[in-house]
């Protein structure tokens, strides 16, 4: 089975972007990471890829006219280099409906929190955890899905729930989540690669 290229895209420090170098690095994935994308110039993502020998792209979005000229240099990145699957790995900025359509069903994205609960516009990184907190759920967790024209709300492929204590915060729970994160996306990327999810309507089959 040929190797899948895979075009990262992040806006922090690339916590996610490691789980999946180091399972490609141990052969569980039969991917590569052919570039790594940052909307931000000093996230530290940029370093891991550096460290790791995969090219690292900066797209600062000041450049361009508009939201859709900075999304077709992203696209242009993606495409320069063959990528197959585009991994969205804590990269806050939403994508034009140009680069979903490019992508279609090729996208994948992970956000912490049980999707449909603490997702959409609006909810990213630790404002998610707080949400959660602030309404006093029990449990949250991780999220991996598919990525369609709305925000958070395309067939989801993987889920793992994680207790919520009464002594969390927004800060250790989503340290929790992390873990769960770490596990799930580099799964999905696998079953990916092997062309085992296929996408029926809302419902992910894994084979």
């Amino acid at each position: 089975m040929p190797v899948k290229k895979i075009g990262v895209l992040i806006s922090g420090s690339g916590t996610n972007l490691q789980s999946l170098i180091d399972e490609i690095r141990k052969e569980n994935i039969n991917g590569e990471i052919a570039v790594v994308v940052s909307n931000k110039d000093n996230a530290y993502g940029l370093e891991r890829s550096k460290l790791n020998n995969i090219d690292a792209v900066f797209v600062d979005e000041k450049k361009y006219n508009s939201f859709e000229l900075f999304n077709e240099a992203i696209i242009t990145e993606l495409k320069s280099r063959d990528i197959d699957l585009v991994v969205l790995a804590g990269y806050i900025k939403i994508l034009s409906g140009k680069f979903i359509a490019e992508f279609k069903n090729n996208i994948i994205n992970i956000h912490p929190s049980l999707i449909p609960s603490f997702c959409g516009k609006g909810y990213y990184g630790i404002k998610v955890h707080q949400a959660a907190i602030d309404y006093g759920v029990k449990i949250s967790g991780a999220t991996v899905h598919f990525v369609d024209e709305g925000a958070d709300t395309g067939p989801i492929i993987f889920q793992e729930a994680v207790s919520v204590s009464d002594s969390d915060t927004a800060e250790t729970l989503q340290k929790k989540v992390l873990l769960s994160e770490h596990r799930l996306l580099p799964l999905a990327v696998k079953m990916y690669c092997e062309d085992r999810l296929r996408v029926e309507g809302r419902r992910v089959v894994i084979r």
